[in-house]
């Protein structure tokens, strides 16, 4: 009940209201934060995502229905999905891995333009990736999803989801070996 009358207090702009229920619920949020992004993203990426939460909450507390649950849980949802699209943001913003490519002899400049190639040469061979199992790879490699995860947006099971990320890695290795020979 408590939390429902932060909420009106929140509706008629009561910022003294928003103090309070960060004072309530802060640690929990930061908390849900730090399971989704823990290894993948800064101390600034988490506190980014817990403050959208709460600017959200300021700009549509009419969005809070209390009929479908409790605050604490609805704040739970809210940070983690604003977590989980971090996450994919930062995963997009992320080269492709290419440490199978890395090259130890060459450094400087040279070794900047070796990878800089590398990684061409394996975007190149992504790209010849067809339909389903091109899908399949960008939600596992750059979307960082787990085979299950992609079994379920999919409709395949997890066997098919893993058996296309093996012969696409394989495709894409033989690629990347057939072009460094050429």
């Amino acid at each position: 009940m408590q939390d429902e009358k932060l909420i009106e207090r929140i509706k008629s702009r009561d910022e003294s209201a928003i103090a309070e229920l960060m004072d309530k619920y802060d640690k929990l949020l930061w908390s849900v934060a730090a399971v989704v992004l823990e290894k993948n993203a800064s101390v600034q990426d988490m506190e980014e995502c817990v403050a959208d939460v709460y600017i959200y909450l300021w700009r549509s507390p009419e969005k809070f229905d209390p009929s479908r649950g409790s605050l604490r849980s609805w704040l739970c949802m809210l940070a983690r999905s604003r977590a989980v699209d971090r996450l994919r943001s930062l995963k997009r913003s992320e080269p492709l891995p290419i440490e199978m490519l890395e090259n130890e002899e060459v450094s400087g400049p040279e070794a900047l333009l070796l990878r800089e190639e590398d990684r061409a040469q394996l975007e190149q061979a992504v790209s010849t990736l067809e339909g389903g199992e091109l899908e399949i790879f960008q939600r596992r490699h750059i979307l960082g999803q787990k085979p299950k995860e992609i079994a379920l947006a999919t409709g395949l099971s997890v066997k098919q989801v893993k058996n296309s990320l093996y012969r696409s890695k394989l495709m894409i290795r033989k690629q990347l070996v057939a072009s460094r020979k050429g």
